[in-house]
């Protein structure tokens, strides 16, 4: 996912609005993922087994913190100058 991000590329979805929140007010990506991610687990509590949500809090928090402390708007730029320079 991390990949997708730093290309400017979503997969649908909250993606979207995280990549457009991001662009527009500089808001990180990242932690709109989490907060949406935790709107939704919280209101899943009233149709899902309580299991199945501690599974699903586990992998959003792993995801989520990756890409909070991964994504750098300006990487994918620093990335290909970099190479230029190789080259």
């Amino acid at each position: 996912m991390l990949v997708i991000f730093r290309h400017k590329m979503s997969l649908g979805g909250f993606n979207i609005l995280a990549l457009f929140l991001q662009e527009r007010f500089g808001i990180r990506a990242g932690k709109v993922q989490m907060a949406l991610d935790c709107t939704i687990v919280v209101l899943s509590l009233f149709v899902v087994d309580v299991y199945l949500i501690a599974l699903s809090v586990v992998g959003a928090i792993a995801t989520n913190l990756i890409l909070a402390m991964n994504h750098k708007p300006g990487a994918i730029s620093l990335c290909r100058a970099s190479l230029r320079a190789r080259f």
